[in-house]
């Protein structure tokens, strides 16, 4: 029997704790896969263990502590020691993989983060190894099991946003604090690394814009139905003319989208090129059973001396300006005209109406609509004006369609 490969974990909550029971309970095949079984070397979280001591007696260290800065202290001292590291920190990942990228090809050794984007689905090495050398021209996906779960709930049931977060947090989809996924910013960081990967450019996450889920209303689930939409959280890294643009935001899919069946905590990601036209990978987003599968799965790969180095980097610089089709919703007064004049302020902007719905009378009138595709700047022109008309009301309230199907 080989030598086993001893593993320094740095934490032992959910996760950690499904990666000890999976070393332990999964030694005859992870033998047959590698060559040679895992063991844990030694375990370090806020009561036990001292990191030298577990860095000096493993041959890789896996970081499970979540946070930024002890993570970053103990994975740099890791890469500079020569050892391979696995993590599942996706904000470790996204505010320092220049650094980090850097230490591991200076000491010639291995940063892997599979487990930090989409659980269970191995989109990192399908676009690191399946199709390295493929020039993508744009990655999408559902990205946040969480966000996913409480869209689907709330267009099944009926639910309003708040009750349908409560269910979330009972079946344990949701943190106490959900603050970072429903407002966007865990699929920011998540877009950030998918970004850096697909494109070879140095993303950061401070370069992705965000909106979250938090102003969505069953109404909207409602209006979306008829109009034969489905409503998701995606992310988008996609190649333009000039640059690269990498946003996450609430919108509509029609049918024919590939993501517009994933339903539940499940995540799914496609990535295009013209190699390959396109490709969708998905899976459960989250739990501590499938992020401990997918750091096992990067373990395995490292033994297998799978790559896993820096990607080749370039300066691409990243958008602001994009186009999009948007659902808009307005709550107006009953009264003749209504319709034709704020379908000349979209005229005048250049924006053109695919489809509307009218509903209600009187004080529950209302104008639901999906515009083409059109310059984001011109539509947010015509809906600031729109807003200002005297029968508005409320807000309006929008939403971005992504107006391609796929067959």
């Amino acid at each position: 029997m080989s030598d086993p490969l001893k593993i320094g974990l740095l934490g032992r909550g959910t996760v950690g704790s499904a990666l000890e029971e999976l070393v332990a309970g999964r030694r005859p095949e992870i033998e047959a896969a590698c060559g040679r079984p895992f063991e844990i070397a030694g375990v370090l979280t806020t009561s036990e263990g001292d990191f030298d001591q577990i860095l000096a007696e493993s041959d890789v260290i896996v970081e499970l502590i979540g946070g930024v800065d002890d993570a970053r202290r103990y994975v740099l001292a890791a890469l500079e020691a020569g050892k391979p590291v696995v993590t599942a920190n996706k904000q470790l990942v996204a505010r320092y993989g220049d650094e980090l990228f850097a230490a591991a090809a200076a000491a010639g050794t291995e940063l892997r983060f599979e487990a930090a984007v989409a659980g269970v689905v191995p989109i990192i090495r399908t676009i690191r190894e399946a199709f390295g050398s493929v020039p993508f021209t744009r990655v999408f996906g559902i990205v946040n099991g969480t966000t996913n779960f409480i869209l689907t709930e709330m267009a099944s049931t009926g639910a309003s946003y708040e009750e349908a977060l409560s269910r979330a947090q009972e079946l344990g989809y949701a943190e106490a604090d959900p603050t970072e996924d429903v407002n966007g910013a865990d699929a920011a960081a998540k877009m950030a690394i998918l970004a850096r990967l697909a494109f070879h450019a140095p993303v950061t996450l401070d370069q992705v814009s965000f909106e979250g889920i938090e102003s969505v209303q069953p109404d909207d689930l409602a209006y979306a139905r008829e109009l034969g939409l489905s409503l998701k959280l995606l992310g988008v890294a996609e190649r333009l003319e000039g640059g690269l643009t990498v946003r996450v935001f609430p919108c509509f899919l029609y049918p024919g989208h590939p993501l517009a069946p994933v339903e539940g905590p499940f995540n799914a990601v496609t990535v295009e090129a013209p190699e390959i036209t396109e490709v969708t990978v998905s899976g459960p987003g989250a739990g501590g059973p499938q992020t401990a599968a997918a750091v096992l799965g990067d373990l395995i790969s490292i033994v297998d001396g799978g790559g896993g180095g820096e990607p080749v980097e370039s300066e691409i610089p990243v958008l602001d300006a994009v186009e999009s089709s948007f659902y808009l919703h307005l709550e107006v007064e009953d009264v003749p005209g209504v319709l034709a004049e704020v379908a000349r302020l979209l005229s005048s902007a250049g924006v053109s109406v695919r489809s509307v719905v009218q509903k209600g009378m009187g004080d529950e009138a209302r104008l639901v609509m999906v515009v083409h595709r059109c310059p984001e700047d011109a539509f947010l022109t015509a809906v600031a004006e729109i807003a200002g008309l005297d029968y508005m009301r409320s807000p309006p309230r929008f939403i971005r369609v992504i107006e391609e199907e796929f067959v």
